[in-house]
């Protein structure tokens, strides 16, 4: 959930203030850092969950601001695209079986939106992109209505100069390329964030642990093959995202000017190294001021809320994003997990959280951590692999020399997270059905991406088209996700004579 703003252009003056505020921030962060008590002993977790609607034919339905009114819950806001709506899940801490909560909540909740959503002709997809979507649905009236779309719209077609350049080859040979003239590709993209709360001195720990992960856990957890009719990365979103985003122009990427939608480029020791890269290498692009004056409010004992440097670091896309914020007028800092799709279902959605907390808890205690053993570019080739082959993407680990996704999961990694969970006071019941989640999709190989293409190529295999392989696939998504069985026990269609 973004923050609202209230312009859409700024002059060289007030772009020139802000610059300054945001710099003054930074210093007061690191005052903070040195001297000021946070939040975080005990390691909270909340959520995000990014949904599309799909209308009667199984296309994208522009009904998310009726269905919001008719929602009439604050914890349903509006996204990027009209036919988003998005869905923020109190933050908790998941000891014993507070899991099975979470569980039962988010299916509460789709259920209830499902039932307000089919009086206006609507169905929710929790789904990483929806792969009915076609360039037809991304034309005018695509966008929320909401002012910060508008203008981070305007800002990065600003900085970037010249129409984006959508440009994606598929695992299977097929590809899609063209331009455009806004950020609409980008509402395509749904995701499933995580928040976990830390302190200060554990920070860079468990982010360096979560991008030493993120390579198996985008992997397993797949869910986006489908982009404009064709089959591409089975996490396309990942892909997409990065160029939907992407603020530069040809020479300044030959120049390596650094992305906005960025894996990093090292691993860190202190939370200040990712907000200091925000300030040093990317120019604001939503340069509204506040009044705040961070100096003062902390003389005066009290944590000041950093608006423009968390401004500016919410349009730095990280997947491993840094937060600071403040509740109840405490600091507390957050990472903000932004690898893995939306859906399929609320128990595969919980068993992503678990495998991905279960495993920073672990490998963020070791003596001997496994980003002292792994090149961040290793890391970083892992995640693209991952988003590009699933499950079966290559991986590098320690130890392991190389090995496929599912491998590195089912000998190694649920292991590890197991202990973490354990560790973190998850009940060993818990930890068993969700985990047992992770197991199913490697040992079947079938995660939400893989019973897509599958499902897509059972289709065809019996003269469909694949427009309408999709259609029918979408319908059976659908139906299947409102029972919130675990996608590796989803059925293909059965062959017809």
């Amino acid at each position: 959930m973004g923050a609202g703003v209230n312009g859409t252009d700024w002059d060289n003056q007030v772009r020139q203030r802000y610059r300054e505020k945001v710099r003054q921030d930074l210093d007061v962060f690191e005052r903070m850092l040195a001297s000021q008590r946070f939040d975080g002993g005990t390691p909270t977790t909340g959520c995000e969950v990014e949904l599309s609607l799909v209308d009667a034919d199984l296309r994208p339905s522009r009904c998310g601001a009726d269905l919001l009114t008719a929602l009439d819950d604050p914890s349903f806001v509006p996204e990027l695209g009209r036919f988003n709506v998005e869905m923020n899940i109190t933050p908790r801490v998941l000891v014993g079986d507070r899991a099975f909560d979470l569980e039962k909540d988010l299916d509460e909740r789709l259920a209830n939106l499902r039932r307000i959503g089919a009086g206006m002709g609507a169905s929710p997809v929790s789904v990483g992109i929806v792969p009915t979507l076609m360039p037809s649905d991304l034309t005018d009236g695509w966008m929320s209505r909401e002012n910060r779309f508008q203008a981070l719209n305007d800002a990065i077609m600003r900085a970037r100069g010249e129409d984006l350049c959508i440009d994606i080859e598929g695992h299977t040979g097929e590809r899609v390329a063209f331009y455009s003239d806004s950020i609409a590709p980008e509402s395509a993209c749904t995701s499933f964030q995580l928040h976990l709360q830390v302190m200060p001195q554990r920070f860079a720990r468990v982010w360096n642990a979560a991008q030493a992960l993120a390579g198996p856990q985008v992997a397993v957890a797949a869910n986006s093959p489908y982009f404009y009719g064709s089959c591409l990365w089975h996490e396309t979103r990942i892909v997409l995202f990065q160029q939907a985003a992407d603020t530069r122009s040809v020479e300044l990427v030959n120049q390596g000017v650094r992305p906005r939608v960025c894996f990093g480029d090292r691993w860190i020791t202190s939370i200040f190294d990712l907000f200091e890269d925000n300030v040093r290498y990317y120019p604001a692009l939503l340069p509204e001021l506040s009044d705040e004056n961070p100096v003062a409010v902390l003389d005066e004992g009290r944590a000041p809320q950093l608006t423009e440097l968390m401004l500016h670091n919410g349009t730095v896309y990280r997947w491993n994003r840094p937060i600071y914020d403040t509740s109840d007028g405490r600091p507390h800092l957050r990472v903000e997990n932004r690898v893995l799709p939306s859906g399929p279902t609320p128990i595969d959605m919980v068993a992503n959280a678990a495998f991905y907390y279960g495993l920073v808890a672990a490998l963020s205690a070791e003596d001997r951590p496994v980003w002292t053993q792994m090149s961040f570019s290793a890391a970083e080739a892992n995640f693209r692999n991952g988003a590009r082959d699933g499950m079966l993407g290559r991986m590098y680990w320690p130890g392991y020399a190389t090995l496929t996704a599912e491998e590195l999961t089912l000998r190694h990694l649920l292991g590890m997270a197991h202990d973490g969970l354990s560790a973190e006071g998850v009940s060993s019941r818990a930890a068993d059905r969700y985990l047992g989640v992770i197991e199913g999709r490697c040992l079947s190989r079938q995660n939400g991406a893989s019973w897509q293409i599958d499902t897509v190529r059972r289709w065809e295999s019996q003269g469909l088209d694949r427009a309408s392989a999709l259609r029918e696939m979408l319908r059976l998504y659908i139906e299947f996700a409102a029972t919130n069985e675990p996608v590796h026990t989803w059925a293909l269609p059965e062959d017809h004579d």
